[in-house]
């Protein structure tokens, strides 16, 4: 298995969820250089968190072949975090609402509809090379 490869602002990992401490810990670390405050640090680190579980688990099934990247920019008084996975891509219109009556005692489905819950904006591109989910949250 390969190790982390960390280019800048930017992280790749091998589509392994032995990796998210590195993930989080380079996510961390950047925000704080940018002075953001530590609760939206953690409302950041746990939407990344959830999104590379799902870019692993999902997306590149588990595959160490695969990679997920994760890249991080200030864009004025944003934060925009790209997370890039090797997968097939997904409708989030077709994630069931963990909400609904049905849905609330599974043990799955809540990423997303956590991510939404705490990012200012979230964006999924499915292209023929795998998924980009953007999400951005203001720091001002």
């Amino acid at each position: 298995m390969h190790e982390p490869i960390i280019k800048g602002n930017m992280i790749s990992i091998p589509s392994s969820l032995e990796y998210l401490t590195n993930i989080d810990d380079f996510i961390e670390g950047i925000l704080r250089g940018f002075e953001v405050e530590e609760s939206t640090i953690a409302d950041i680190a746990i939407s990344v968190s959830e999104l590379v579980n799902n870019s692993v688990s999902h997306g590149n099934k588990s595959d160490d072949g695969k990679t997920v990247s994760v890249s991080i920019a200030k864009k004025g008084n944003d934060i925009e975090i790209k997370i890039e996975d090797q997968g097939q891509g997904f409708d989030p219109r077709a994630i069931s609402n963990p909400l609904d009556e049905e849905n609330l005692l599974k043990d799955t489905g809540r990423g997303i509809f956590i991510v939404n819950a705490l990012m200012d904006k979230v964006d999924v591109q499915t292209t023929k090379d795998g998924t980009i989910t953007t999400i951005t949250k203001s720091i001002v």
